[in-house]
């Protein structure tokens, strides 16, 4: 605990930094100087002393009023702004600055702003989410301070910019030489060793451009902070529950995968889903479209994939490919190998996520809106494992316009509670549960665009009251040694018995290591929030370090946001073991590599129409298991001609397509026929 130092003085009914003589007066000298230099003479504050065009090297070193905590309060300290290092350092006092220092800021990136809750009071929010909440003796010196903060950390911004503009410039040049070589001879451009060099500098380039990214994004929600933080907040507060506090002015946001920024207030938010429930009031009701359960019968397909590298002569493909590429492209126009192909369309990974659900039809059971999102949270986490077959990262087939996927699950009714928490026993199945007696719930999924990729999925149980809706448009991009997909759009699932709708996003996929043995991992921030309820959710799927740390880690929190209370922790692995804690003091681990898995219901293929997935595709995916890649290919390319044929056919007689399944609303897609339409 740091101690109080220094004396304080009375001004108004406020504390501020006590000045005996120049004590208390800030020290300014040009940069050329020592840190460590005698101090000169002080200037007053706010005009400060040597060339003006210095004035954004000047270093800074005096006393100020430093906030603490809760308990101890404000704080004399001693600040030393080094415009070399962008670094605003403090210690316990003047005599002590030889020393370590009791705590530093770095300032690159970082925002500076005045605040009225005290008297010339002013905060600095570094761009690492870190923050000092400072004050000076007067409102000369405050602006003195926040001047030079401001100038040391744009000169420190600026230079990160330029350093990024340089590199690229020079990977600029190294591609020009590269591809300026010719094409054949002892130093060709389609050198092995070359291409590397390429796709090795372009995601080198890459991290650099993210890692300046991260660093903007965090600027930019400082500035918000600056303007929306509340008072009173603790700098120093230690991790733990929270209690219960006001409701903060700062709206939840909820949103997509790149920015997945959320938005969740005490107003529901517009969404398609939320806006198509008004519209399709009142109209006309259709018959279900879900499948006859006597035509399906249990999926007997294996969706593992080999835990194989890439071989000698497919990495030259894709060398060559990448040869091709930009830093940033957009993938969803190229046309990858096929041997880098998962045998099933992208519409049938989506139906794998419902590879459990018994958890997912024990959502609306829960007795009150808290047990309920909780539930929610557990089957989202243990969802990916499944959906994500394989360790080797292999891509699914992109859907044709128009291609479709139906599916159903017979779910015993016994299976639909929550998993046991360490403290509390098995929950007892209901009375009413008979064994053999099951809930059915069914699955559409259609691509309802080809540019952009937009796939929407519909899923369905009556005898729950419960159904959700989705619409996802995929972004492939390349980041040199790997490619990232981002999955950009919003589920919403209904719970028809609460009259609770939970609004959700999706993460980001990655294809890592590309060049060798690819593997898949999630990342991002999505959200998971019901507006009636005041309950939302966080999750964040932790990418990889450079060096060291885990893989597949994943975090989440549940809030009651009109309380700002954390209700529910989770940590773990997504593909792996995650752990949960809760407010009352339970705790629960789920190990989603053991959770039993309940085979989904398909139709034989001659019973499937000619779009739907399996048939569509049935000769690529039986090349594939033979590893007849140039069967394969061809059965591929004459999808591909027929898909380009039948849409230059369209244009050619101005006629728009109709999707079979979803209606488009706003910018996004409902199915035609939901559950919340029927059950008004």
């Amino acid at each position: 605990m740091e101690r109080a130092c220094g004396g304080v003085s009375r001004c108004g009914s406020s504390r501020t930094v006590a000045a005996a003589g120049e004590r208390g007066k800030p020290t300014v000298r040009p940069g050329n100087s020592s840190p460590r230099a005698g101090r000169s003479s002080s200037p007053s504050p706010g005009r400060g002393s040597g060339n003006p065009s210095q004035s954004h090297k000047r270093h800074l070193e005096g006393v100020l009023n430093k906030y603490t905590n809760l308990l101890q309060g404000w704080q004399n300290r001693y600040f030393v702004l080094d415009p070399e290092l962008g670094q605003l350092q403090y210690f316990l006092n003047e005599q002590s600055k030889n020393q370590k220092p009791r705590g530093s800021l770095p300032l690159i990136g970082s925002s500076v702003a005045p605040s009225d809750e005290f008297p010339f009071m002013f905060t600095v929010y570094a761009a690492n989410g870190e923050l000092f909440k400072l004050r000076a003796c007067d409102a000369c010196e405050r602006q003195l301070w926040m001047n030079q903060l401001q100038l040391c950390a744009r000169r420190h911004s600026d230079s990160s910019a330029k350093v990024m503009s340089q590199a690229e410039g020079q990977q600029k040049n190294l591609l020009n030489s590269i591809e300026s070589l010719p094409s054949r001879g002892p130093l060709s451009s389609l050198d092995p060793d070359l291409l590397l060099l390429k796709a090795t500098s372009a995601a080198t380039l890459s991290c650099l451009g993210e890692c300046l990214s991260i660093l903007q994004h965090n600027v930019s929600q400082a500035a918000r902070n600056i303007t929306t933080h509340t008072q009173g907040l603790n700098t120093e507060n230690v991790t733990g529950w929270s209690g219960h506090k006001p409701a903060s002015e700062e709206p939840l946001k909820n949103g997509g995968v790149t920015g997945l920024s959320t938005s969740t207030s005490n107003t529901p938010p517009i969404s398609p889903a939320h806006r198509s429930k008004e519209l399709l009031k009142g109209s006309e009701n259709s018959s279900p479209d879900a499948v006859d359960p006597s035509e399906e019968s249990t999926d007997t397909e294996d969706n593992e994939e080999e835990d194989l590298g890439v071989l000698d002569d497919q990495r030259s493909i894709i060398l060559h490919l990448l040869s091709q590429l930009k830093l940033g492209m957009d993938l969803t126009r190229v046309v990858l190998p096929t041997f880098i192909l998962e045998k099933r369309s992208l519409l049938e990974m989506y139906a794998n996520f419902m590879a459990h659900p018994d958890m997912f039809l024990a959502i609306t059971s829960g007795t009150t809106a808290e047990e309920r999102i909780v539930r929610f949270v557990e089957y989202y986490l243990t969802a990916f494992h499944e959906g994500r077959k394989g360790a080797v990262a292999k891509k699914p087939y992109n859907p044709i316009l128009g291609e479709t996927f139906r599916c159903s699950w017979d779910v015993p009714r016994e299976r639909v509670r929550p998993l046991r928490t360490t403290s509390s026993p098995c929950p007892v199945p209901p009375a009413s549960a008979k064994p053999g007696d099951c809930c059915r719930l069914w699955f559409v999924a259609e691509q309802v665009s080809h540019h952009p990729p937009v796939s929407g999925f519909y899923c369905e149980c009556k005898e729950r009251r419960m159904c959700v809706n989705t619409h996802v448009w995929t972004k492939s991009k390349f980041m040199g040694m790997s490619v990232g997909v981002s999955m950009v759009g919003e589920g919403v699932l209904h719970l028809l018995e609460h009259d609770e709708q939970y609004v959700f996003t999706l993460p980001c996929a990655y294809a890592r290591s590309i060049l060798t043995v690819p593997w898949v991992e999630l990342g991002g921030k999505v959200s998971i929030c019901c507006a009636k309820s005041g309950y939302s959710a966080t999750v964040t799927f932790h990418t990889k370090p450079f060096y060291g740390g885990k893989v597949h880690r994943v975090t989440a929190e549940v809030k009651h946001n009109p309380t700002n209370t954390i209700v529910c922790k989770a940590q773990g692995e997504w593909n792996g073991t995650l752990e949960f804690t809760y407010s009352s003091g339970e705790s629960k681990v789920i190990d989603t590599s053991k959770l039993p898995v309940i085979k989904k219901k398909i139709r034989p293929l001659e019973k499937q129409s000619q779009y739907e997935s399996r048939r569509l595709w049935q000769h690529v995916t039986a090349a594939l298991k033979t590893g007849d890649i140039d069967t394969a290919t061809e059965h591929k390319h004459q999808l591909e001609e027929r898909q380009r044929s039948e849409g230059k056919q369209r244009a050619a007689t101005s006629t728009p397509w109709k999707p079979k399944y979803f209606i488009k609303e706003g910018e996004g897609w409902v199915y035609h026929n939901p559950l919340w339409k029927t059950n008004c």
